[in-house]
């Protein structure tokens, strides 16, 4: 799991390994992450683009930029939340997710909501 606030914006992840979409016998690994952001802050924010680095367990990593979240770029008012859910394919039974939301506050600051790494691992991958 990860829970981080930036400048008002909490971002939670929690992880999910799926296991009837994996196939470690051909180092495939499929994980789901459910997505709550939600505007802690005084003023509305809009997430403009994503950047998630995805690192497996050889510390081989793949970066992913693109505007918005799953085809939108949400308004949030303070106290709203918006979720998404999201997956990532793995090569290794174990590896880590981080990155930023770039996100814009009304009166046109932009600033980087962080997102805290967390673990997609394949259940007792890590004893």
């Amino acid at each position: 799991m990860s829970d981080t606030v930036t400048l008002g914006v909490r971002v939670h992840i929690e992880p999910r390994y799926l296991e009837h979409q994996s196939d470690p016998s051909h180092n495939h690994w499929m994980h789901l992450y459910n997505v709550t952001i939600t505007n802690e802050g005084e003023r509305p924010v809009q997430l403009l683009s994503r950047h998630w680095i995805i690192t497996n367990s050889k510390g081989e990593e793949e970066h992913v930029r693109g505007p918005g979240v799953i085809g939108q770029q949400p308004v949030l008012r303070p106290g709203e939340v918006f979720r998404y859910t999201s997956g990532c394919p793995m090569d290794t039974a174990f590896g880590t997710m981080h990155g930023t939301y770039q996100m814009i506050a009304e009166g046109g600051e932009k600033f980087d909501a962080q997102i805290a790494p967390f673990a997609l691992a394949e259940p007792y991958a890590l004893n």
